[in-house]
């Protein structure tokens, strides 16, 4: 028997999927205002008890913005904590919030690129970073009409990543676990013409193309540009930033990628990747204290 079935792994993932089902009828239950309150008292809890995450987002928030010091780093810290915990408290809320409150909130710059790329009939890849509220825009852009597949990681135990797929099932989209699959199953999105979204600012296997990004060399996902070569399909950077007016958003979408076969496939797919790099990094810089990526992301940060 291995440890994963072990009676007390099996009670440890019960009471973790347990622990976010009751998380998420606990955010459904409170009034907007109310929950804006758990999430930062959730932020500050983490923020107080993860410190090697806060390490590694500390790291992260210097390489987006170097002249970050002292007091204004560690507010930026929290508030990288903050957004990490307002996303799932609204990811929780999300499936019972009505049209009317989804739209209110909700601003996007650069939306005509999208109708714009769909309109070619090749599809539109999202390259989102780990950032403010995607889940929201994700709605957002389903009540409009357009049909969305999302790529995800799968997270353990199993019980609770399905959970997470239903979640996001409820909010209209298709949701592809990483995988061997996963390619073919985007491409069919693709050719049907429908918005797939892909998290490109962390190489999670870390073969993706060596590019430099913020500044350091690393890797990230081969993905997006891989596809728009393949596909046709346009590569849209973009990003869904938490705004200070209640279930505020602001989403920026930048214009496409130029991605064309110029040479080898392999250097194609690394100056698309490369382009892409440089557009996150303007995304990020936006508002780098909302960007709660936690992971080692760089050969040079510890435990990479």
């Amino acid at each position: 028997m291995t440890e994963s079935h072990t009676p007390r792994s099996w009670l440890s993932d019960a009471f973790t999927v347990n622990s976010y089902k009751l998380g998420s009828f606990a955010a459904r239950a409170m009034p907007g205002p109310v929950a804006g309150v758990a999430a930062s008292m959730i932020g500050l809890t983490l923020s107080g008890s993860m410190r090697d995450k806060r390490v590694m987002i500390e790291r992260n928030l210097k390489r987006a913005n170097p002249a970050l010091r002292g007091l204004e780093l560690r507010q930026a810290v929290q508030g990288a904590f903050d957004s990490y915990a307002k996303y799932y408290v609204e990811s929780f809320r999300l499936p019972s919030m009505s049209k009317r409150a989804v739209r209110a909130g909700f601003t996007i710059e650069g939306f005509e690129h999208i109708p714009a790329a769909i309109e070619r009939g090749n599809g539109v890849i999202l390259a989102l970073p780990h950032l403010g509220g995607w889940e929201w825009a994700g709605r957002w852009l389903i009540e409009q009409g357009y049909k969305m597949t999302v790529v995800v990681e799968a997270i353990e135990p199993p019980e609770l990543f399905e959970w997470f797929v239903e979640l996001r099932q409820n909010l209209g989209m298709t949701v592809v676990p990483l995988g061997p699959s996963v390619a073919s199953t985007v491409m069919k999105a693709l050719r049907r013409n429908e918005v797939v979204c892909l998290l490109s600012d962390r190489d999670i296997d870390r073969t993706g193309v060596p590019v430099e990004f913020f500044g350091e060399q690393t890797t990230l996902p081969a993905g997006p540009a891989m596809l728009s070569l393949r596909t046709g399909a346009a590569v849209l950077p973009c990003a869904c930033y938490f705004t200070a007016r209640h279930n505020g958003h602001h989403a920026v979408v930048r214009p496409a990628l130029q991605i064309d076969r110029e040479g080898g496939l392999r250097e194609d797919v690394a100056r698309g990747t490369q382009l892409l790099a440089h557009e996150l990094e303007i995304l990020i810089r936006k508002a780098p204290e909302q960007w709660h990526l936690m992971q080692p992301n760089w050969p040079s940060d510890p435990g990479y």
